[in-house]
C-alpha cells in the first residue's frame, strides 16, 4: 500500500546534525583566570599551537605541545599546567549540538589528546581565533565557515589515524612500495599476511581500487617515468630488470598499456606538468615554461608580468578537500607532477600520473632547479642562469669585501601574529644566501638549539631579543593589531634596545614575505639584490 506522506516529507534514518561555537577563549586567558574548573553545558575543541605543558584530564596527566589536540563533551574535568620557559599558546573552543529532529546529538570526542595534528589545522584554528576577536562585516558568514572548516579537518584527522594502525593490508602496501622491483606473487603477499589469498584480494581491491596485479604494474610503470624523466635515454632492457620486468619489450608494452605511449614516445613528449609547490612553478618559469597547472603567489605574477606569458591553470592548495583537490589536478590531464617528497597526497595522486618528489630541506634550490631542468630537457638553460646568478653574487661578494669585510652572524626572523620563526639555509628566507652564497654564519645560540637538524625555530615574539646577531633581518611583520603591538612592544624594551646590532643600526625591516619564501632561481636573485641594497 503507497505511503500517504508526500515525498519531501519522508523521514531519513539519521538525523542532520549542526554545529554552533558559542565561546572561544585563548589558552592564557584560561589558565590567568583559573577557569578551567567550571562546568560547561558544551562540547569543547582545544587546540596548541606553541608551548609545552601538561593536561590533566580527571586528574591523568597528558603532555601537550604544540599541534596538540583535546575533543570532549562537557563531562571530563580538566585542568593545565604549563611550563615555565614554554609558555602554552592555542584555544579553547566551545560548541552547541543540535539535530534536526531534537534527539541527542554527538559532538568529536577523544579519550585522549592527538598529537602532531597538520600545520593546515593550526592555521585554521588561528584564522578562527583572529575572525572572532576581530570580526569582519563583510563576512558575516567567516567564522561559522572556518568551524565547520575546522571540524571537518579533526574529524578527518581522527579517521585517517583510526586506519594508520598497521594492519594486514597496510602492512602489504608498505612491502609493495618497497619491493615492486622483485618477482611479487598475490600468495606470497598472502602468506605473509597469514590470510588466504581469496581474502587478500577482496580486502585489497576494497582499499585501493586496484586489483593486486593492476597496483603492482601501475608501481612498475611509475618508477620507469621517473627514471626517464631524469633525461637519460632509456635503455629498455636495463629498465625493466630495475623496475621488476625480465625484458625490455614486456615492460615497453605495459608502459603503453597504461600510459598510451611508448616508453621512447613518453621521453620525446612536450609533457603536460602540475607543479603543487610555488618554489616549482618558479623554476618552471625560471626556464621558460608555464605548467599546465601551478602555484604561484602575486609577488610571482607580478615578476613575470612584463614578460610575454599567459598564466592559464592556478592551484590554490589550501581551498580544497582531498577529493575536489584529486578533480582539479585530474582535469590537468598531467603527464608529470611535481611535488616536495614529504607531501602526503602523493601516493594518492599515482593512478594520474608520476610523482617527482623533490626531496624537503637535503636537496639545496640550485640542485632542485637542474633536476627539473633535465626532465624539461633544459639543463642548457638552467645553467645559463645559474652561470648569471654566480656572476651577480661574485660582483656583490666583492662589493661586501670592500664595505663590510668580515661578514659575522645573521639571522633572519619571519613574525607572523603568534609567533616568530628564524631559519637554516634549508629553508631558504634569503638564509640560503646569507649563509651558503655571503658568508655570514648562523649565531652559535642556533646552531646549539639544532636548527641546521631542524630548519627552523619557532620562539615568543618578545624572546626575539634573546638571539643576538650582528645583523637582524625581518621579512615579514605582523599585518594584525595584537601582533603589531607585540612586535612594537619589543622594538620599545630596553633588552632589544641593548643588542649590538640594533645599536649599530643593523636590524633591516624588509617585510617582504613573499619574495623571501621563495627557495628557487627566481626568488633567489631578488632576495640576492635585496640583501645587498638593505647591507649596503
Amino acid at each position: 500500500m503507497p505511503s500517504s506522506r508526500p515525498a519531501c516529507a519522508q523521514a531519513y534514518p539519521y538525523p542532520h546534525s549542526f554545529f554552533m561555537p558559542i565561546r572561544l577563549t585563548t589558552l592564557d586567558q584560561l589558565i590567568a583566570n583559573n577557569t578551567w574548573e567550571e562546568a560547561t553545558p558544551y562540547y569543547r575543541v582545544l587546540i596548541v599551537w606553541g608551548g609545552e605543558g601538561t593536561l590533566y584530564i580527571n586528574n591523568q596527566p597528558h603532555e601537550i605541545s604544540r599541534g596538540s589536540v583535546f575533543l570532549c563533551d562537557s563531562l571530563p574535568y580538566l585542568k593545565i599546567q604549563q611550563k615555565s620557559l614554554s609558555p602554552l599558546r592555542g584555544i579553547q573552543i566551545e560548541y552547541q549540538c543540535l539535530t534536526s529532529n531534537g534527539s541527542k546529538p554527538y559532538g568529536l570526542t577523544c579519550s585522549s589528546p592527538l598529537h602532531r595534528c597538520p600545520a593546515g589545522t593550526l592555521r585554521l584554528a588561528s584564522e578562527l581565533e583572529s575572525m572572532w576577536r576581530e570580526p569582519q562585516l563583510s563576512e558575516p558568514f567567516r567564522v561559522q565557515q572556518l568551524f565547520i572548516e575546522l571540524l571537518t579537518e579533526l574529524h578527518n584527522e581522527q579517521a585517517a589515524r583510526k586506519e594508520q594502525t598497521l594492519s594486514w593490508l597496510d602492512q602489504a602496501l608498505l612491502y609493495i612500495e618497497t619491493h615492486y622491483h622483485k618477482d611479487l606473487t598475490r600468495e606470497q603477499l598472502a602468506d605473509i599476511a597469514n590470510i588466504s589469498p581469496e581474502h587478500f584480494s577482496r580486502m585489497f581491491r576494497k582499499h585501493t581500487g586496484r586489483t593486486f596485479n593492476a597496483h603492482l604494474t601501475l608501481l612498475r610503470i611509475r618508477s620507469a617515468q621517473r627514471s626517464i624523466l631524469s633525461g637519460a635515454p632509456p635503455d629498455l632492457n636495463t629498465l625493466a630488470q630495475e623496475v621488476g620486468y625480465k625484458e625490455g619489450s614486456y615492460l615497453s608494452r605495459r608502459f603503453k598499456e597504461l600510459t598510451g605511449l611508448s616508453p621512447t614516445a613518453y621521453q620525446q613528449k612536450t609533457k603536460r606538468i602540475v607543479a603543487l609547490n610555488f618554489n616549482h612553478t618558479a623554476s618552471l618559469m625560471a626556464l621558460g615554461i608555464i605548467p599546465d597547472l601551478g602555484v604561484y603567489t602575486p609577488w610571482l605574477e607580478n615578476t613575470q608580468s612584463s614578460k610575454t606569458i599567459h598564466i592559464d591553470q592556478k592551484l590554490n592548495p589550501y581551498e580544497h578537500t582531498p577529493s575536489a583537490y584529486y578533480k582539479v589536478i585530474a582535469a590537468a590531464r598531467p603527464d608529470v607532477i611535481i611535488s616536495y617528497s614529504k607531501a602526503k597526497e602523493n601516493k594518492s595522486l599515482l593512478p594520474l600520473a608520476p610523482v617527482l618528489e623533490l626531496p624537503h630541506m637535503t636537496m639545496n634550490w640550485r640542485e632542485q632547479f637542474r633536476l627539473i631542468a633535465d626532465m624539461v630537457g633544459r639543463r642548457h638553460k638552467a645553467e645559463d642562469r645559474l652561470a648569471e646568478y654566480d656572476e651577480l653574487l661574485g660582483q656583490i661578494n666583492q662589493k661586501l669585501d670592500h664595505e663590510l669585510g668580515n661578514r659575522g652572524t645573521a639571522i633572519v626572523w619571519e613574525i607572523g601574529p603568534k609567533s616568530a620563526y628564524c631559519f637554516s639555509s634549508n629553508y631558504g628566507r634569503g638564509c640560503q644566501i646569507l649563509y651558503d652564497d655571503i658568508g655570514f654564519r648562523p649565531p652559535s645560540q642556533l646552531l646549539d638549539q639544532g636548527i641546521a637538524f631542524r630548519g627552523y625555530i619557532e620562539a615568543e615574539i618578545e624572546s626575539i631579543a634573546s638571539y643576538p646577531a650582528d645583523h637582524i633581518f625581518i621579512t615579514d611583520l605582523p599585518s594584525y593589531p595584537s601582533g603589531q603591538q607585540r612586535i612594537n612592544r619589543l622594538f620599545r624594551s630596553r633588552k632589544w634596545a641593548n643588542l649590538e646590532a640594533v645599536r649599530h643600526n643593523r636590524v633591516y625591516l624588509l617585510n617582504q614575505p613573499e619574495m623571501f619564501y621563495g627557495y628557487d632561481p627566481i626568488s633567489s636573485q631578488a632576495q640576492l639584490k635585496e640583501l645587498l641594497k638593505a647591507l649596503t
